[in-house]
């Protein structure tokens, strides 16, 4: 596997320069990005930022106006069958008719594919045997779920495309709809996901992307995204004795600050230089700090951030 941080030849999907454009709105505006075997890329970005375009166009349900698209090698725009061959797709909701059993949509869609897993398989891989012969109608939306990632890879796909994949589920099928695309990525499938909760993408993606206005305007590991942001950090301090009142308004590389009683809220871009500052001035005024806890940004503000 290359290095994440640039495109490579082995990226199960690779996408460079898309553009799009409806009428006056440039919905892709030369976005680029790849994601490589065993690995989830999760696109965040608020609505109208490009993300179901960009994955519209991946699979084949929207033609962009310029740009390449690869899965495993294959051409997209060129040669469109073989490469859905290749890639399962799970939107965030899922419709199908009403009597129709899991069992049997399973069946269905597998005939599709010459490369398939079979429907007992994937009854057992996604923990559906318990509703595997009820109607579609009288599945609750969890179920709907597990079942809509279970047709998404009858055909045993190299790349996975989830559009929020968890959205409206409870906790227990959140865990569990997040356990099998774990399961996906562990056997060396690649995983692209569009997602606005912002703990799932921190909990399952190896690297994100933020896009805004059609473009990537950030990447990388969340945890790297956070560490170099220049988003602020939270300072909260709990004195020996209440501050009295306006001790702290002149204090330098502070903002957002309250104070109520011994507790002391602020935020800070630089922790250190807003430390340096405050420390000599509550010895000037006798106040000791009993508690100090200081708090980066989260993944969502970093993301807020880039728009």
């Amino acid at each position: 596997m290359q290095g994440r941080g640039s495109a490579s030849m082995a990226a199960t999907l690779r996408v460079e320069k898309l553009y799009k454009r409806y009428g006056s709105v440039q919905a892709l505006d030369g976005i680029s990005f790849h994601v490589d075997g065993g690995e989830i890329l999760g696109l965040l970005g608020p609505n109208g930022a490009g993300k179901t375009t960009t994955v519209e166009s991946i699979a084949g349900l929207c033609r962009p106006d310029s740009g390449a698209i690869e899965v495993a090698g294959v051409d997209v725009r060129r040669k469109p069958r073989e490469a859905k061959r290749r890639m399962g797709l799970a939107l965030a909701s899922t419709a199908l008719q009403d009597k129709i059993t899991a069992r049997e949509a399973l069946e269905s869609f597998g005939a599709f594919y010459p490369r398939r897993a079979t429907a007992e398989e994937l009854i057992a891989d996604f923990d559906l045997k318990a509703v595997a012969d009820r109607g579609f109608d009288t599945l609750s939306t969890g179920q709907r779920q597990r079942l809509a990632l279970a047709l998404a890879m009858v055909n045993r796909p190299e790349l996975l495309i989830l559009d929020e994949p968890s959205a409206g589920l409870d906790p227990e099928a959140r865990r569990n709809m997040h356990s099998a695309i774990l399961a996906v990525k562990g056997n060396g499938g690649a995983v692209l996901m569009t997602t606005h909760d912002m703990d799932e993408a921190q909990r399952l993606c190896d690297r994100i992307a933020i896009i805004n206005l059609g473009r990537v305007v950030a990447e990388g590991p969340p945890a790297d995204l956070i560490a170099q942001s220049r988003t602020t950090t939270t300072i909260s301090l709990r004195l020996a004795a209440a501050v009295p009142a306006g001790a702290l308004d002149a204090v330098p590389h502070i903002g957002a600050l309250e104070c109520n009683g011994p507790n002391v809220r602020m935020v800070a871009a630089n922790v250190n230089q807003a430390l340096a500052q405050l420390v000599p001035l509550l010895q000037q005024h006798g106040l000791e700090i009993t508690e100090m806890h200081a708090q980066r940004a989260t993944l969502e503000e970093v993301v807020a951030g880039f728009l």
